[in-house]
């Protein structure tokens, strides 16, 4: 894969591949869509066919929508469809030379994935991880490949984002990480390196200033509008921090930011009470219909 990976700059110079794709929620049905769009086979794996079928629902949907657009053919569509096979069990991902682990943003959870994951794999494959905060150096403990282990860390939502985050553990070794460079240069996007530390760059900054922004609302300081508002018009910001945080999942920022308090034991990072409270009510944001938003009527209505 490493040499194959090197030396194509192109689609149409180097030869069809396999990426695995395991966990079929918004980040992997992005993640999915991308390869199969740039020309890689991909196998397509979650707990169930349920879930399977649902992110293929949304990637030909999404798909739908770029032909409208103008941005890819409708042949470019269904070929991209067809390259897209689900992947009931591990062992449907032995054929392939990368796979990309993109499960919920529990550590405990993707350790015991890559455990279980490891032997249907070829020895040379690469694992890559989505994680946007977990170390890359536990999560390859976990693994019988730690030199072949990489943080793959796209950007939400997948296709429209040019940025995806490289992160080497301690283990992995230099043709891996030159490997998971050039798929990413195959994918058209923008490859940047960060030192394995809790949240990487681009969510260290980011879930902060979004936890601050609901600290603002948890101490009054403005409506979940104004703070949004201000933000985006103060800021030339396209999106409000906290419509953002919606867009992510509270879920996902509590988490990142519980990994960013553990990994530093710094009072600057610990989660807002407020964010809290939503996360145990179940307002998790867009995917539940309700977070700083309501999201059940015709217009997103502010929560606060």
């Amino acid at each position: 894969m490493d040499e194959d990976l090197n030396e194509g700059h192109s689609t149409s110079s180097i030869p069809a591949r396999t990426i695995g794709v395991v966990g079929a929620g918004q980040m992997g049905s992005g993640i999915a869509q991308v390869c199969a769009v740039a020309g890689f086979d991909v196998r397509l794996n979650d707990l169930t066919e349920e879930r399977t079928s649902a992110c293929l629902e949304t990637i030909d949907s999404n798909l739908a929508r770029q032909v409208s657009k103008g941005v890819i053919s409708e042949e470019a569509r269904q070929a991209a469809l067809g390259r897209i096979v689900p992947a009931p069990s591990y062992d449907d991902l032995s054929m392939c030379d990368l796979v990309i682990e993109a499960a919920t943003e529990n550590e405990e959870v993707k350790r015991e994935l890559l455990a279980d994951l490891c032997p249907s794999l070829h020895p040379d494959a690469i694992i890559g991880t989505n994680t946007s905060s977990i170390p890359i150096t536990r999560l390859a403990a976990a693994t019988d490949r730690p030199e072949r282990f990489i943080g793959i860390h796209f950007m939400n939502p997948v296709p429209a984002m040019q940025l995806v985050e490289l992160i080497r553990g301690i283990a992995t070794e230099d043709s891996t990480y030159e490997a998971a460079k050039a798929f990413v240069s195959t994918l058209g996007k923008i490859a940047t390196v960060s030192e394995d530390s809790p949240a990487f760059i681009v969510d260290r900054i980011l879930l902060s200033m979004i936890n601050e922004a609901i600290y603002a609302v948890h101490e009054r300081v403005g409506s979940v509008d104004a703070i949004d508002t201000a933000m985006r018009l103060g800021a030339n910001h396209p999106m409000g921090p906290l419509q953002l945080a919606d867009l992510i999942g509270l879920d996902t920022c509590l988490s990142i930011m519980q990994t960013l308090h553990e990994g530093f034991a710094d009072t600057k990072y610990r989660p807002c009470p407020l964010l809290v409270k939503y996360v145990e009510a179940g307002w998790l944001g867009r995917k539940t219909r309700r977070g700083f938003y309501d999201y059940r009527g015709e217009k997103p209505v502010p929560s606060r």
